[in-house]
């Protein structure tokens, strides 16, 4: 099978080959008109108003928490016309399908309110069936979106349809939403056991016939599995009035026995029932799913009816083991594996919120890239693209529900909404995601303001009951932290916990191991400077599973967290009063937002992996651009430069990171000095003081190899480096260009501030042009942008059209251009 990733290849997909009575999905993205302050324009989706107003201090009413944006009301209108042959056959519905809206959706079909969904960040549907005209008259979709009420969230959310719409119909009689559940409770190199759960539900008025149903697989000989007289797993089925609920009690009916498995055909269906099939299957030597090789089986679920496929599902899924226990470690596939692990908020950086599949893959694909072997989704629920991501590029998931619960952290947060909400959100999250093999674990909250009232406990255990009555294969954990001397005060809150989370705190484990020998502990948040001290953590403790830093990635909001500055500028954290207002986003991520890898990325991977590379660095002088000073989430900013002018004859500091015993520094041809560095005391680092700086070539070797930084000329021209060469003819592809400020040799100019403005034509349209300079307040959708540190990032969309599109950039330097193709 293959494992490659599709813009659209999503873990479930619907039919859209068979007869009018089928089950079908097509997405709802395109031909939108959007209203705001009385302005109409026309929009595609995915669409984040706030990324295209950008940030404003003076009038952001997300204030620093959200980076400054705007929040507000806007309208989304939209006009489809639905087969009416569909409608006249009396066995048709017809459903919207939101996988996020920022916040407070109100959804109208033709005049009337047809439902609404407050929380951002979990999918809904609307059934618009009994709205619709059933003559030929165009049918209308309004949708109205409120995030006026700020502050409401401590990073930035967006505002708007900042996902995926569908249109979907089906039959009375259908496979339910999210209504295919595949497991694997029994795994071993050689065979696995694959259980299938398919819930069938009849939405109609009459009772309706459910002839068979049909699960076949792809990657792999499965087979129906039969233990004989001691327990048999063929298909059964049970009939209820209590719809995604996990079967407990079943009792099996039927046999492998061929004449005996008719006993589940046939099976009538009143109206408002769920039936609830049951199948298990074996394969021999599996190929388990792993970060190393995210390998995907692909099984069909058919529906039958009246003589007829009514409906035909696909569903991904990876055959793995996995345990946390606090003598072995975390345990997949019988390997203990050590968890590296990033915090990664939901914005696309450039985008906002704009979550396009192919922004999603490429977040996943960085992380990936940055040696991460996790991602916590920190703290809301992500995108189904996202997911898919993980399972095709192997990597492990802690999928996250909420921030905070029932005490504010801000005036309008989900503690107005936890008590009416919190159920069905859970429940949205885990029915879409539990066929991910890269969700390992569910996470219910993040250091929970009320947490030393013990009412609390009864908020976790409610939260956690919400996951298991869907989904009971995957432990749950929380993020807790403390800012204050208590901590022990917390045991009875995290036995409520199947691995406890600890924000900042992991110093506390070895008391904690004593008081509970029992707990799994893994660090949901650390400051990235202590990269070698949680790594070491990790090595030494097996009960300490793993290190999750914060960030991965820099994201907007928070502004100013993760931030160096130079004395005279407005000191303090990015948490001071009154904020940090000349800054829009947080600069304590591994990579920056145009993807660009910083030197702690590199240190951090070279900790957690095997390889013995060399990378080499710079650390800003002090006093070159000002005293600098650091903040809590900061590191020293280090460069990968040899650039600094006015500097010569002056001390400077080279860092070199890898695993081989000693490295030389060279400067010019010249010995610099040697440092051994294979040792904890060094940190696996090497630490160099040049006392004379000087242009030219600097060069560490080791192990036989080498790397090196040259001092770069002047700025001569524009590189331009497209992540890809051909995007999809659909409207949602998209292509991410580096430009970069080079000179004659074609080294980067590490300080290069170039103004550019981008022109794109053809068959595609400029969507994001910005740097990664975080108190830029240029808004990224703009076509200008000036280069920071000698770089800046071009986003362009397709259309639905196929042909060429071509790319060029003015500036004071000649014109570059790059030229792409747009097929289907």
């Amino acid at each position: 099978m293959r494992i490659t990733i599709s813009l659209f290849a999503v873990s479930m997909m619907l039919c859209a080959s068979m007869g009018a009575k089928a089950q079908r999905q097509m997405l709802f993205d395109s031909g939108w008109q959007f209203t705001r302050n009385g302005k109409t324009i026309s929009v595609d989706l995915p669409h984040d108003w706030d990324i295209y107003e950008g940030p404003n201090p003076a009038t952001g009413a997300t204030k620093e928490g959200g980076g400054w944006f705007s929040g507000g009301k806007g309208e989304y209108r939209k006009a489809f016309s639905i087969d009416q042959s569909l409608l006249n056959m009396g066995q048709s519905l017809v459903k919207l399908h939101f996988e996020g809206v920022y916040q407070k959706a109100e959804v109208y079909i033709n005049g009337q309110k047809a439902g609404q969904h407050a929380y951002g960040y979990t999918p809904f549907t609307v059934d618009a069936t009994h709205y619709l005209y059933n003559d030929k008259r165009q049918n209308e979709v309004l949708v109205k979106v409120d995030n006026s009420e700020q502050p409401n969230c401590r990073w930035y959310s967006g505002s708007g349809i900042y996902r995926h719409v569908w249109l979907e119909t089906m039959p009375d009689l259908h496979i339910a939403e999210n209504g295919i559940r595949i497991w694997t409770p029994e795994v071993s190199a050689e065979q696995a056991r694959v259980d299938v759960n398919i819930w069938i539900e009849n939405e109609g008025k009459e009772t309706r016939q459910i002839d068979d149903v049909e699960v076949t697989f792809k990657g792999g000989t499965f087979t129906l599995k039969d233990d004989g007289p001691r327990r048999a797993y063929s298909p059964s089925v049970t009939v209820s009035s209590h719809p995604m609920r996990l079967p407990k009690g079943l009792v099996m009916v039927g046999s492998a026995d061929e004449s005996k498995r008719k006993q589940i055909k046939d099976i009538p269906l009143k109206p408002s029932q769920v039936a609830t099939y049951i199948q298990s299957f074996t394969i021999d030597q599996p190929r388990l799913w792993s970060p190393d090789d995210p390998y995907l089986y692909e099984a069909t679920v058919r529906l039958k009816s009246e003589g007829h496929v009514i409906g035909e599902q696909h569903v991904k899924f990876g055959i793995r083991s996995f345990s946390f226990d606090a003598v072995k470690g975390f345990v997949l596939n019988g390997k203990k594996l050590p968890i590296n692990g990033a915090c990664v908020h939901h914005d696309d950086g450039v985008l906002g919120a704009m979550a396009f599949d192919a922004a999603e893959i490429r977040k996943v694909r960085l992380m990936k890239d940055a040696g991460f072997n996790l991602i916590r989704t920190s703290h809301n629920p992500t995108t189904r693209a996202f997911l898919d991501a993980c399972d095709s590029l192997g990597m492990l998931v802690i999928d996250e529900a909420f921030d905070g619960w029932r005490t504010a952290k801000n005036p309008y947060d989900y503690s107005t909404l936890i008590d009416s909400c919190y159920r069905e959100d859970i429940h949205a999250m885990v029915l879409r995601d539990r066929n991910h093999p890269s969700v390992i674990c569910w996470s219910i909250g993040n250091e929970v303001i009320e947490r030393k009232d013990i009412r609390v406990i009864t908020t976790a255990r409610q939260l956690k009951q919400a996951i298991q009555e869907v989904d009971d294969t995957r432990p749950v954990t929380e993020a807790l932290c403390a800012w204050d001397s208590d901590w022990e005060i917390y045991d009875p809150h995290f036995d409520v916990l199947d691995v406890g989370g600890y924000n900042y705190m992991i110093h506390k484990h070895a008391g904690d191991h004593r008081r509970a020998p029992k707990r799994v502990m893994w660090q949901t948040e650390s400051y990235p400077r202590d990269a070698f001290k949680n790594w070491a953590l990790v090595e030494e403790f097996p009960y300490v599973v793993g290190d999750i830093v914060w960030t991965g990635l820099d994201y907007l909001g928070e502004s100013g967290i993760g931030r160096y500055y130079y004395e005279g500028e407005r000191p303090g954290e990015h948490y001071v009063s009154g904020g940090q207002p000349d800054w829009h986003g947080a600069y304590c991520g591994d990579v920056d937002i145009t993807g660009w890898r910083k030197p702690i990325s590199h240190y951090r991977e070279m900790l957690w992996s095997d390889s013995k590379d060399l990378y080499i660095a710079v650390k800003e002088p002090d006093g070159y651009h000002g005293k600098i000073k650091e903040t809590a989430w900061s590191v020293w900013p280090t460069w990968e430069s040899w650039n600094w002018p006015g500097w010569e004859g002056k001390p400077i500091e080279v860092e070199v990171y890898t695993k081989e015993p000693n490295v030389s520094l060279y400067l010019n041809d010249r010995c610099v000095g040697l440092k051994l560095v294979n040792n904890r005391q060094t940190q696996y680092k090497a630490v160099f003081k040049v006392n004379s700086y000087e242009p030219g070539i600097l060069r560490a070797e080791a192990g036989g190899k080498s790397v090196s930084l040259a001092t770069a000329g002047e700025p001569a021209r524009l590189r331009l480096i497209p992540d890809r060469r051909v995007i999809g003819a659909d409207g949602q592809d998209l292509c991410f260009i580096t430009v970069e400020v080079v000179d004659s040799k074609g080294r980067v100019c590490p300080d290069a501030a170039v103004p550019c403005e981008a022109i794109v034509k053809g068959q595609g349209q400029l969507l994001a042009f910005a740097s990664a300079d975080l108190k830029d307040r240029e808004p990224y959708t703009s076509p200008r942008v000036t280069t920071w540190k000698g770089r800046a990032l071009l986003v362009v969309r397709s259309t639905p059209k196929k042909g060429a599109v071509q790319v060029s950039i003015k500036s004071s330097l000649p014109t570059a251009g790059v030229r792409m193709s747009v097929s289907r």
